[in-house]
């Protein structure tokens, strides 16, 4: 997509990819697929969080699981962390993308 400067609009284009990713989330829940988050079952209200960064490094690593006979059992979600490195290297390309 791009804006009336030319220029590539990638905050839109994050928002649209997320809202399809949660609308996915949603019709698996829809045909009895769990969804877990830190080994809770979760709903709408935190799925949101799924796409949260935080200054620590955290965030979030999708496992969907098969069932035994095929097909999808469930899908977890669990906090991951950045390692020192990561987040510094972070940072960094964060403030050179930000000049």
């Amino acid at each position: 997509m791009e804006t009336a400067s030319g220029t590539y609009d990638s905050e839109n284009r994050s928002v649209e990819e997320m809202t399809r990713y949660l609308n996915g989330l949603k019709r698996y829940t829809e045909k009895g697929i769990p969804i877990y988050m830190d080994g809770k079952l979760s709903g709408q209200r935190e799925w949101e969080k799924l796409f949260e960064v935080r200054e620590d490094g955290m965030f979030y690593m999708g496992d969907y699981v098969q069932a035994e006979g095929g097909g999808l059992k469930e899908i977890r979600f669990d906090k991951v962390y950045l390692s020192e490195a990561d987040i510094m290297e972070t940072k960094g390309r964060r403030r050179r993308t930000r000049k």
